[in-house]
Formats: structure tokens, C-alpha cells, sequence
């Protein structure tokens, strides 16, 4: 099994910048990607940005040319360096870890409790 721990979640002011972490911990072959996903309230989830154990990348075009994403595959972590915030991505950030083939998940998704981030205008 795996286990997800988020951090670096805060206050910024817009333009700001935050850096995420996630360190997983479990059986590191349950899985060959990690990533970021954003919940604000009453909007559904969505993708910001996954890497796989490939070091292929994905993001979402809202984060395109502001968010990067890295891992530490000594230390089982996954980075999300976030720049230029904006009010907009104001959200819970949780991190992801699973099976990724093409973009698509397979077998089962593990989920950290969220950091929360909040962006003033």
C-alpha cells in the first residue's frame, strides 16, 4: 500500500510563489507516476500536473509556463514549484500516485490529504 503526505501549502499574495512537496511511502511498484490534483469549493477536481517514473510530464493548460513539476525518486517524492500565482488557483492541492498509460489511470489511485493554497488578489 501507499501513503501520501503533502506540504507546503499557504497564504501568498498574487504573483507569489509556493513550492509543494509529497512524500510517498508503501511499495513504490504500485505505482509508476505522481502528480497534482486541485479541488476549489464547488468545482470538481482537476489535473494540474503528473510525472511518470519515466520523467514524462503532464499539465494542465491553466499551469502551463508557471507550475513545474519534479521528482526525487531516492527520497519518493514529488515537487510542484507553482509561480506567478494567481487568485484562480486558490484551491486544496492533493497529491497523486498511481498508474498512468497514455494519460489514463489504471488499477487504483492514492491520495494525500490535501495542502490547502490560497492566493490573494
Amino acid at each position: 500500500q501507499v501513503q501520501l503526505v503533502e506540504a507546503g501549502g499557504g497564504l501568498v499574495q498574487a504573483g507569489g510563489s509556493l513550492r509543494l512537496s509529497c512524500a510517498a511511502s508503501g511499495s513504490a511498484a504500485s505505482f509508476n507516476a505522481m502528480g497534482w490534483y486541485r479541488q476549489a469549493p464547488g468545482k470538481q477536481r482537476e489535473l494540474v500536473a503528473t510525472i511518470t517514473s519515466g520523467d514524462s510530464t503532464n499539465y494542465a493548460d491553466s499551469v502551463k509556463g508557471r507550475f513545474t513539476i519534479s521528482r526525487d525518486k531516492a527520497k519518493n517524492a514529488v515537487y510542484l514549484q507553482m509561480n506567478s500565482l494567481k487568485p484562480e488557483d486558490t484551491a486544496v492541492y492533493y497529491c497523486y500516485a498511481g498508474i498512468l498509460v497514455l494519460g489514463k489511470h489504471y488499477g487504483r489511485d492514492y491520495w494525500g490529504r490535501g495542502t490547502l493554497v490560497t492566493v490573494s488578489s
